[in-house]
């Protein structure tokens, strides 16, 4: 196999961890595809995988190797586009990540769809923190601060967090008016995935007083849920505001505590920076930027 379809293989098998799998996918066997990878760790001298009867996993040279051969696959990517003059009419496969927030993703990925026919999308809906190099993703979208150097980061906007309980819900337990009065209701409490750990309300209070230990009603990986139970009369819930903004509008949901909790959160959208940004990227960042309706 030449370098090329040999570094095309390698980053297929990062991607997949499996020969099985880019077996599968290229129509070889899995026994073709580990004698091709052994046959480049032989000619480079290092281990690229390590190897167990459950999986496979890179090696710290096989990861150094494949963020440079993502980045040869991007500029080659890009070389043709000129030639072909792709780059009026951007196509191809983007595997983007974004939060598991289906109403506020999904109506700008069907617009961008709809303006862009000759880009496929491979879409991970999840709240997990992906390593976006190492899985191959060409783009993330997510939330909070961002440090990471390997990446390359725009602002999509922001929005500020509200607690929110429905008319209903309200009326019938009557509507806190300090927080230490929560411990008489039902929270519904959002867990973040990667850690297990529940997203903390931050009230502002005096020195002395105590954050107030929230009871548990129901707890979720996902927002959306949580928005769904509050319209269900179910309990209290601390809420970006783009997913409540119609219900708050309609009046299907109050905000409480208003004078005690305020918060910010910013959408950003992320990408490889040892990656060529094709004309594929380009535009799905562009759009995203001035549609996502945060």
């Amino acid at each position: 196999m030449d370098s090329f379809g040999g570094i095309s293989l390698f980053v297929q098998v990062a991607d997949t961890r499996s020969f099985t799998e880019t077996g599968r996918q290229l129509g070889l066997s899995s026994s073709a595809v580990g004698k091709s990878i052994a046959r480049m760790e032989e000619r480079l001298g290092v281990r690229l995988f390590h190897r167990s009867t459950r999986s496979i996993t890179l090696t710290a040279e096989g990861a150094l190797f494949l963020e440079r051969c993502r980045r040869i696959l991007g500029e080659i990517e890009a070389a043709e586009a000129e030639l072909s003059g792709a780059a009026g009419s951007p196509r191809g496969r983007l595997r983007i990540s974004t939060p598991q927030l289906s109403g506020l993703i999904m109506p700008a990925l069907d617009g961008f769809m709809a303006q862009y026919p000759d880009i496929e999308l491979d879409v991970d809906l999840s709240d997990r923190m992906a390593d976006i190099i190492e899985e191959g993703f060409d783009a993330v979208i997510r939330t909070g601060e961002q440090h990471d150097s390997r990446l390359v980061s725009r602002r999509l906007g922001s929005c500020g967090q509200v607690l929110v309980g429905s008319a209903a819900y309200l009326e019938r337990h009557g509507t806190p008016a300090h927080p230490s009065e929560l411990a008489a209701h039902a929270c519904l409490l959002h867990k973040f995935p990667a850690t297990g750990k529940f997203e903390r309300w931050p009230f502002r209070l005096g020195a002395s007083e105590a954050q107030p230990e929230l009871p548990q009603t129901f707890s979720a990986n996902t927002i959306e849920v949580l928005a769904f139970l509050a319209l269900q009369d179910k309990g209290l819930a601390f809420l970006p505001t783009f997913i409540v903004r119609d219900a708050l509008s309609s009046g299907a949901l109050r905000i409480v505590l208003s004078d005690y909790i305020e918060q910010t959160v910013t959408f950003w959208i992320l990408w490889p920076a040892s990656r060529y940004a094709s004309p594929k990227l380009r535009v799905f960042i562009d759009y995203i930027g001035r549609h996502l309706r945060i």
